[in-house]
């Protein structure tokens, strides 16, 4: 039982009001097809996130903010009817995620929502649990789970945990427009068996990469696959990263697989970093698209505003 129930069991006060948050993640390090034909994911949870407020009302409707977060609606509505709970609630998202770039926007919004509405109704809200209430919604990326972890975002379930890295930053680059990554998903994306093998092999390397903080390894991955991706969903601005990432002496590129945004991934530990981050600003800024700045999470992958019911 969770602890907002345990308190609402001994004290006879019902618990009505909740905050939660959710992190982000600039796109993926690696995504692909493994050799079963399991498409998946491996995250790069970011300081960039969702944060959720959730109050109760038993007699009033229930309504989300801003309105166009139907998706965070759906599953509040469907966590109030499993509580066999009456009435609805105000559910206010406040998200510092772009939508449609591949930053995790939607499944951050709804992991929130799914922590801040089990706050407050005494619902088990684990991973693995929260799984469970996004599948139903759409494919999802796993940033339920702290820290690096290979994910199967089309059937949403949990695959692996590879650990956590040092900080790192990543200086990227929006091409511009939005991606549905719901219809994007849906489109088949035959990948030879070949292909998917190699998949598996970049799987290992990168498990053995974080294992050991091996950030020129996890970068080496991450460039890989960004290449690979360029058959499916190519970035404009990839060679000019590329060579700018080379020239730089930057860990690599990285990719929203399913968005519109490349960046330049560098070591934030290292020594110079604020002047080699301020020369591959400058230098991505000559790029088409806007420039910005994302910054790997800490180890719990946690973003400002704690789960809390009261």
């Amino acid at each position: 039982m969770t602890e907002p129930a345990l308190v609402a069991r001994r004290t006879g006060v019902d618990l009505n009001e909740g905050t939660a948050a959710a992190c982000g993640t600039f796109g993926e390090l690696l995504q692909g097809v493994l050799p079963d034909g399991t498409d998946f994911l491996v995250t790069f949870p970011i300081t960039r996130g969702t944060r959720a407020w959730f109050r109760y009302d038993r007699a009033g409707p229930l309504r989300v903010y801003p309105a166009h977060k139907t998706k965070s609606l759906r599953l509040a509505r469907s966590m109030l009817d499993a509580r066999c709970a009456t009435g609805g609630g105000s559910l206010v998202l406040d998200s510092d995620l772009l939508i449609g770039k591949g930053l995790a926007s939607s499944s951050a919004d709804l992991v929130a929502t799914a922590r801040a509405v089990g706050a407050v109704l005494g619902l088990d809200t684990s991973p693995a649990t929260v799984e469970n209430w996004l599948r139903p919604i759409e494919p999802t990326d796993g940033v339920m789970h702290p820290g690096i972890v290979v994910f199967e975002h089309r059937a949403v379930r949990f695959r692996a945990r590879l650990g956590t890295l040092p900080p790192t930053t990543v200086v990227a680059v929006d091409e511009g427009g939005r991606l549905d990554t719901v219809a994007y998903n849906r489109r088949d994306r035959p990948v030879p068996p070949v292909l998917r093998a190699g998949y598996a092999h970049l799987v290992d390397d990168l498990a053995a990469a974080v294992r050991d903080s091996d950030l020129r390894g996890v970068g080496a991955v991450a460039t890989r696959s960004a290449r690979l991706n360029q058959r499916w969903l190519p970035k404009h601005n990839l060679d000019a990263l590329l060579r700018l990432a080379d020239d730089l002496g930057a860990l690599g590129v990285m990719c929203a697989h399913s968005g519109t945004m490349a960046g330049v991934l560098l070591d934030a530990t290292a020594p110079g970093h604020h002047d080699t981050l301020a020369a591959v600003k400058a230098a991505c800024a000559r790029l088409p698209g806007t420039v910005s700045v994302y910054r790997s999470a800490a180890p719990s992958g946690a973003v400002p505003g704690s789960t809390h019911a009261s």
